[in-house]
C-alpha cells in the first residue's frame, strides 16, 4: 500500500508539473548495517548488506510505479547488469530528460556512508534543485528535540544547515548536511506518507521543514 501511494504521488508530480525525479531508496526495512557493526560484525561487510537491501527496495519502487503508468530504471552503484543498470551520472541525466524515474540505489557503492550521503552526492551530480527528504516515522519536519520524547518540542519552519550541525539536529549524518551546505543545497523534511505532501512542496507551500 505504501508503495502504490508514493508511486502514484511520484507519477501525479511527474505529470503535473513536469519535473525531473531522481529517488534515493534506504534499506533500512531489510537491514541496517549500523545494526550489524554493532553486534560485532565487520562494519564494511554490514554496510554492503545494507546497499544491496536498498537494490531491493529500489526494484520494488520500479514495479510500483510502472504499474501507476510511470516508466522508470532503476541504477545502482554495485553492478548487478541483469536486474539494474549501473549508475553513470550522463545516462542518468538522459533518462530524466525523457521523462523516466530515476531510482539510484545501492548507496554510494562505498561502506561507511550513509543512503543520506548518497542522496546528497547523487543530487549534486545530476545538478537537482532541492532534496526532498521523506520521513515515514510520523515525525513530519525538523523539530527542536524528539518530538517522540519531548511533548515541548517545536518544529522548524525554516533552519539553516548550519544550524542543524551546531544544534546536533538528527536531519541527516554529519557528512551528508555538511556536503549540502558547501553545494548550497535545500533539503525539505516532511511526512512521505501524507498524501499530497510532494505536490504541495511543488506548488512552493509550506511543508515540514526547509533547509537553506
Amino acid at each position: 500500500d505504501v508503495l502504490h501511494q508514493v508511486a502514484t504521488e511520484l507519477h501525479e508530480a511527474r505529470q503535473e508539473f513536469g519535473v525531473d525525479i531522481a529517488v534515493v531508496v534506504g534499506g533500512g526495512n531489510f537491514w541496517r548495517g549500523v545494526k550489524g557493526a554493532g553486534q560485532g560484525m565487520d562494519q564494511a561487510q554490514a554496510d554492503y548488506m545494507g546497499m544491496l537491501a536498498t537494490v531491493m527496495n529500489g526494484l520494488a519502487l520500479q514495479d510500483a510505479l510502472e504499474r501507476a503508468g510511470q516508466n522508470s530504471r532503476v541504477m545502482s552503484a554495485i553492478e548487478m547488469p541483469k536486474i539494474a543498470e549501473p549508475y553513470i551520472r550522463r545516462r542518468a541525466e538522459r533518462h530524466l530528460e525523457k521523462g523516466r524515474v530515476v531510482i539510484l540505489a545501492g548507496g554510494t557503492g562505498n561502506p561507511f556512508f550513509t543512503t543520506d550521503t548518497a542522496a546528497a552526492l547523487r543530487a549534486a551530480e545530476i545538478d537537482a534543485q532541492v532534496i526532498l527528504k521523506g520521513t515515514h516515522s510520523g515525525v513530519d519536519g525538523v523539530y527542536t528535540a524528539d518530538p517522540k520524547i519531548d511533548k515541548t518540542a517545536t518544529r522548524y519552519d525554516r533552519i539553516s544547515h548550519m544550524d542543524v550541525i551546531t544544534k546536533g539536529l538528527k536531519v541527516m549524518d554529519s557528512t551528508a548536511i555538511t556536503f549540502c551546505m558547501d553545494k548550497n543545497l535545500p533539503i525539505v523534511v516532511f511526512d512521505l506518507l501524507a498524501r499530497g505532501n510532494v505536490k504541495s512542496i511543488l506548488r512552493g507551500e509550506q511543508i515540514g521543514t526547509l533547509v537553506g
